[in-house]
């Protein structure tokens, strides 16, 4: 496994070996030693899988807050996504910034969004298949979310009028989050 380094401390991708013929391919999904090999050190309770039916879907920018914050490796079985990772760590160097990757069933790749980072996910094409692994449970009184189009975070989606839920559509700006990460502070 490679694992690629971001501009935003944490935010890793991961880019598994993949073995592949003319019948197909194999790779490992998730490999607790490889993982721990590569320094990443994750007690993962809960796999979820989410289906967007359309192009255009855009589920995000979520986080739960602490203590029920959680760390999640995003995995695309078919599909695509522009995956956005947002820093909302209060006192980063990095506070508000994003980074940008593409995540497709075809280049394999995943991404680990740290406890600290709002998560968004852009579906490219129909019938996009998002598995996601966490370390910790869903907590409705700690979930959050972060308008899409927030202008402090200047995000360009490269699509003009995404579906939301009424979760995302009714979402906080970053200014107005509820928020209680704080940069150096053990999460």
């Amino acid at each position: 496994m490679k694992v690629i380094e971001t501009a935003l401390e944490g935010v890793v991708i991961l880019e598994p070996k993949v073995f592949g013929d003319d019948r197909g391919f194999f790779t490992e999904r998730y490999s607790k030693k490889s993982m721990e090999e590569n320094g990443l050190f994750f007690d993962f309770v809960q796999d979820n899988h989410s289906l967007s039916v359309y192009a255009g879907t855009l589920r995000g920018l979520h986080f739960q807050t602490a203590p029920k914050a959680q760390t999640k490796i995003v995995s695309i079985i078919t599909g695509a996504i522009l995956d956005v990772v947002v820093d909302v760590r209060k006192g980063s160097p990095t506070y508000g910034h994003h980074i940008k990757a593409l995540i497709t069933a075809d280049n394999h790749r995943k991404i680990v969004v740290p406890k600290g980072f709002a998560h968004g996910a852009l579906a490219l094409v129909p019938n996009t298949h998002q598995l996601y692994m966490v370390d910790e449970f869903y907590s409705p009184e700690h979930d959050r979310a972060i308008r899409w189009d927030d202008p402090e975070l200047n995000i360009d989606w490269g699509w003009g009028d995404p579906i939301l839920s009424d979760k995302d559509k009714e979402a906080s700006f970053l200014s107005d989050v509820d928020n209680n990460f704080i940069y150096g502070e053990n999460i």
